[in-house]
C-alpha cells in the first residue's frame, strides 16, 4: 500500500468546495489543510470538508503535512499563487484557465521546472472517462473518420459587478469560464486548431459575455463552439463522422453518449439509421469528475511525473494561445 496524496486547497470560493467533496470519495487522496486570506473563511471550510485551516496562503503552502496544493483562487491571481507553492516545495494542481495570458501560462511551466515540481492544469475533462473513452475511440478510428464538431456551454450568471466572474480585474471572461471547456473538447477529438475565428458580445466593462467561435482542424474538420454568461444553453456537445453521429447531451458532465450509424445510400431525405450504441467508459465517474483527476494527480506523483500525460503542459499551452488570439479577435484585454 501506498501513502496517500495529501492535499492543500488554496482558496474557498465555490469550486474549491465542489472540488473537496470529490477529493474525499478518492481512496488515496486526503485533504490535510486549507488556507484562506480570512480565518474564518478557512475554519469553516475545514469544519465542512477536514484538514487543518490557515489563516493565510503563506501559512498554507508552508505546512509540512501538505504535498500538494489545489490553487482556487481567481484566474488573475494563479501565478502568484503558483508561485508560492513552487517555491515552498509543493506540487501544483492549478484551477483552469491556468492565467489569464499565455506569457503568464508559460512563466508558470518555467517555474514548475525551475522547482522540479509537479504541474497540471486543473482540466477535469481531459480527465473524466466518458470523455476519454469518447477521444480514444474517435482516434482509433471506431466511429469512421469526424468532420464536424459543435458544442456549447452557457448558464445566466446573476451576481454583483464585483464578484470574479464579472470583474475584469479578476479576469471576468465567458470565453475563459466556460468557452475553454469546447475549445478543449475540440482540441481531445480533432487535434490542434488551424486557424479559429471568433465574434462576442461584450459588456460596458470590456469582458466577452457571450462568444462564438469557428475553428478549422487537421484533415479539414470543422468545429462551432459557443460559451455564454448570459443564457442557458444546451451544455450538448455532437460529432458528425462520415458513418453517423456522435451525441453528448452533458459534454460539461457528460453520463452517457451514444454513436447512431447512418446505412450506405442514406440522403438528406432518406436516411436509414440504426439503433444507437452507448459509448462505455472503462472507468467510472468519481463524483462530479473532480475525483478523476485527482487521482490523476496522484497517479503522476507516485510515478514521479512532473507532467500528466492527460494534460500535458503542451496542450494548455496551446488552448491558452488560442484563447489569447480569440481575445484579440474580439476585442477584450486584460491590463
Amino acid at each position: 500500500m501506498t501513502a496517500p496524496t495529501r492535499w492543500g486547497i488554496l482558496a474557498t470560493g465555490k469550486i474549491a468546495h465542489t472540488f473537496a467533496r470529490d477529493l474525499a470519495l478518492v481512496p488515496d487522496a486526503e485533504l490535510v489543510a486549507v488556507g484562506s486570506r480570512r480565518g474564518e473563511a478557512a475554519e469553516a471550510f475545514a469544519a465542512e470538508h477536514g484538514g487543518r485551516p490557515h489563516a493565510s496562503y503563506e501559512a498554507l503552502v508552508a505546512d509540512p503535512d501538505v504535498e500538494v496544493v489545489y490553487v482556487a483562487s481567481p484566474h488573475a491571481l494563479h501565478l502568484e499563487h503558483a508561485r508560492l507553492a513552487f517555491e515552498a516545495g509543493k506540487h501544483v494542481l492549478c484551477e483552469k484557465p491556468l492565467t489569464l495570458t499565455t506569457a503568464d501560462a508559460e512563466e508558470m511551466v518555467r517555474l514548475a521546472a525551475e522547482h522540479d515540481r509537479f504541474l497540471m492544469e486543473a482540466m477535469w475533462t481531459a480527465c473524466h472517462p466518458l470523455v476519454r473513452a469518447i477521444v480514444d475511440q474517435v482516434r482509433a478510428g471506431r466511429f469512421g473518420t469526424p468532420r464536424h464538431l459543435h458544442a456549447e456551454l452557457g448558464f445566466r450568471v446573476d451576481a454583483g459587478p464585483d464578484d470574479r466572474m464579472l470583474d475584469p480585474a479578476l479576469g471576468a471572461s465567458a470565453l475563459l469560464d466556460m468557452g475553454i471547456y469546447p475549445l478543449t473538447f475540440a482540441h481531445l477529438v480533432l487535434g490542434e486548431a488551424e486557424q479559429l475565428a471568433a465574434t462576442a458580445a461584450l459588456s460596458d466593462r470590456g469582458i466577452d459575455l457571450d462568444v462564438a467561435v469557428s475553428g478549422r482542424y487537421p484533415g479539414g474538420a470543422l468545429a462551432t463552439m459557443t460559451a455564454s454568461m448570459t443564457s442557458w444553453s444546451s451544455r450538448a456537445a455532437a460529432i458528425a463522422t462520415d458513418l453517423g453521429r456522435i451525441d453528448v447531451a452533458d459534454f460539461h458532465h457528460p453520463t452517457h453518449a451514444t454513436f447512431t450509424p447512418y446505412a450506405d445510400g442514406s440522403t438528406n431525405d432518406a436516411d436509414e439509421r440504426a439503433v444507437p450504441v452507448e459509448i462505455v467508459a472503462d472507468d467510472p465517474v468519481v463524483g462530479r469528475g473532480y475525483g478523476n483527476e485527482v487521482a490523476e494527480v496522484g497517479r503522476c506523483l507516485r510515478a514521479g511525473l512532473r507532467e500528466s500525460p492527460w494534460v500535458p503542459h503542451d496542450q494548455t499551452l496551446t488552448l491558452m494561445r488560442q484563447m489569447d488570439a480569440i481575445r484579440e479577435q474580439v476585442g477584450v484585454a486584460f491590463g
